[in-house]
């Protein structure tokens, strides 16, 4: 019994890691069907915030909020990455409403433009860069309002960007000049953040061995999902982004502002994949390529649990994370010693992490032919029509 409540722990601690992960996309997949591929770089832009606030508090007078680094890294991480994606939605997302190939080849073009980010971002980088956003967010402002209703608006609007690009890159040249604001932030090799010291250790319960980050991600967890919920539920947004989710053209019509709610759900989704980087942090290194690892999970995630459906995802996310686990780690050959033969060797050959999730991967896609809409399919007239 004890080896089976190990798996179950081990695999419950992936499932809420999953489940973390997944909240955000599911939030933004639900509302506007954007197939966003650069969450898992906005999860791993929370994982570096993590690393960065570290290491300003590990030295310097600020040095005794070290114990309790990780605390505050969740809402500066929960900002990092709500921001960026909030930005994300009104550069590029918004301008593909409606068009889901070229949302997926965009976010992709952006996921491979955050992973160059963290390896080569430097001070001047970065300055140029915020130079460039700022220009060209505020160009409209900076300009006569009527340039803006004539035909070569568009051209305007590009032709703006254009020259905060340049702008941006002339300032960040020269800056470059000076060495140290020239040295990257970061590399291409992975990083390691040290868990408090109240996290290192574990606790024993009925034989039970359960580390403390772990138990830790899971409380962080069922904090975000409460959190969610009460959002969803209770708040004047929470209801306005539940009502676009049901019928957006007659929320426009009631006076719902749309795209209002459209980059705050981008911004609250994107900030949750920010805390899942910061989760993240208490399993192992993280890099620039975190975010590949859980990308393809996240999508099964919320396809398996319904789009749009919190519970959905919390029952998906859970599933997916135990059953992984028990078929990646062989524990199956341990809580079945005497299998028969034919089925202990299909269960060997699957005992890796990789095959674990082609098998996953195989099962979903089954169940998905049963139920095509997912576990708790979306009810409602539009959906229904």
């Amino acid at each position: 019994m004890t080896a089976l409540y190990d798996t179950l722990f081990n695999g419950l601690a992936i499932g809420s890691v999953l489940m973390l992960a997944a909240l955000g996309l599911a939030v933004v997949f639900g509302l506007m069907g954007v197939i966003n591929m650069a969450h898992g770089e906005l999860m791993m832009l929370g994982a570096y915030t993590t690393f960065v606030v570290q290491n300003l508090l590990k030295n310097g007078p600020l040095s005794g909020l070290f114990p309790i680094y990780l605390l505050i890294a969740i809402p500066i991480a929960f900002l990092v990455s709500g921001l960026a994606g909030l930005l994300l939605e009104k550069t590029v997302i918004r301008r593909l409403y409606g068009r889901p190939l070229e949302t997926l080849l965009a976010t992709w073009g952006v996921s491979l433009i955050l992973q160059q980010f963290v390896r080569s971002v430097s001070t001047a980088f970065f300055l140029g860069l915020l130079l460039a956003v700022l220009l060209g967010m505020f160009a409209p402002r900076l300009t006569p309002q009527i340039w803006w209703q004539r035909r070569w608006a568009p051209l305007l609007g590009v032709g703006g960007w254009v020259l905060a690009g340049v702008l941006g890159i002339g300032l960040a040249s020269a800056l470059g000049s000076v060495r140290a604001l020239d040295q990257p932030w970061f590399s291409a090799r992975n990083i390691d953040v040290t868990a408090p010291q109240w996290l290192r250790g574990s606790i024993d319960l009925a034989g039970v061995t359960m580390p403390t980050g772990r138990l830790f991600i899971i409380a962080l967890t069922a904090i975000a999902l409460v959190a969610v919920n009460w959002f969803l539920q209770k708040s004047v947004w929470g209801i306005r982004i539940r009502a676009v989710t049901q019928n957006r053209p007659m929320s426009s019509c009631l006076g719902i502002p749309t795209q209002k709610v459209d980059a705050l759900t981008f911004l609250v989704g994107s900030g949750l994949a920010g805390v899942a980087g910061v989760a993240v942090t208490l399993l192992g290194s993280v890099g620039p390529n975190l975010g590949g690892n859980y990308i393809v999970d996240c999508f099964m995630v919320v396809v398996l649990g319904g789009v749009g459906k919190l519970l959905g995802t919390v029952v998906a996310a859970l599933g997916i994370g135990i059953l992984s686990y028990v078929l990646g780690s062989g524990s199956l050959l341990l809580l079945w010693p005497t299998m028969p033969a034919g089925l202990n060797e299909t269960i060997t050959f699957f005992a890796t992490t990789s095959m674990a999730k082609v098998l996953v991967f195989v099962l979903i896609v089954v169940f998905l032919q049963f139920r095509p809409a997912g576990l708790f399919p979306q009810k409602g007239r539009m959906v229904e029509a």
